[in-house]
């Protein structure tokens, strides 16, 4: 069941369910629920791979919804109903996140105790945006993950892109590098006119640096992590988001995804990257 929002109100709805994408590999896919917010999804994150379906979960088939197959399932203007919650629950990957908004609904806690009965955790309900009053209400809950380690859940999702990628074959739209930015605080703490520089993590090649590319965050972070622990990356503060159009111009050539045991036998180093490259961040 949906309703039917003005234009405007509409689009700061889904929006705000935009903030709500989780993590994903190099492809977020996501199960837009009878097609009402994919189109300005896609707009604010054109790495989506989307799929519509009708709002009557019955007529959903292992076609079209396979279990355990989306990242995400954003359903604008929908009315809770357990059907639907079951639904959505067995098409979500692990730890894969289902976002609802309705604009006539208010925060309750029945809202969270309904998303809790139907086996789904770390639930939000808030108000979904303030216009200039607060209007409609905003639902999260994730597919609980596997496992409960937290290296353990970010390899997951990384596992879901292959290692030693080929950039001039690779189907993403962004890759990361892992970043050293000096000053190391964030934008709101920076004094007027004060420049950050970015310095990107490279190993040693025959002829020039490499640099250490990867094609989601969760794979960038499923690197990193065992490698700092390790001791052998040390200071990155940071992972940097650019377009594949953007890492197509660098003029030192890209390993992407590459495995942890580069390190074993080339030496790290950093090479200055131009941060106003950089994608606009997100979650």
């Amino acid at each position: 069941m949906t309703e039917t929002v003005r234009p405007r109100l509409a689009k700061l709805l889904i929006e705000a369910m935009a903030k709500h994408l989780p993590p994903s590999a190099s492809r977020l896919r996501l199960l837009d629920v009878n097609g009402a917010a994919g189109a300005i999804l896609t707009e604010l994150r054109p790495d989506l791979e989307l799929v519509s379906v009708g709002g009557d979960a019955a007529t959903w088939t292992s076609d079209t919804v396979p279990a355990e197959s989306f990242d995400a399932i954003a359903a604008f203007g929908y009315v809770l109903n357990p059907d639907f919650l079951n639904a959505a629950m067995q098409a979500l990957r692990p730890g894969g996140r289902l976002v609802i908004v309705n604009s006539r609904g208010e925060v309750s806690p029945v809202l969270g105790e309904t998303l809790e009965n139907a086996g789904y955790v770390r639930i939000l309900v808030e108000t979904a945006v303030e216009c200039p009053l607060p209007t409609g209400v905003l639902m999260r809950g994730e597919k609980a993950h596997t496992t409960s380690h937290t290296l353990e859940r970010i390899q997951q999702v990384a596992d879901l892109d292959e290692n030693a990628l080929d950039l001039e074959s690779y189907k993403g739209r962004f890759v990361h590098l892992l970043i050293t930015q000096t000053p190391n605080k964030p934008a709101w703490k920076l004094d007027a006119g004060e420049q950050v520089e970015w310095q990107a993590a490279a190993v040693e090649g025959e002829n020039e640096p490499m640099l250490l590319a990867f094609s989601s965050l969760p794979k960038a972070v499923a690197f990193m992590q065992p490698a700092v622990l390790d001791g052998r990356v040390k200071d990155v503060n940071k992972v940097g988001k650019f377009s594949k159009a953007t890492a197509q111009g660098w003029a030192l050539p890209v390993l992407l995804n590459p495995d942890l045991t580069i390190l074993n036998d080339r030496p790290l180093r950093l090479v200055p990257v131009d941060a106003t490259t950089a994608e606009a961040p997100d979650e």
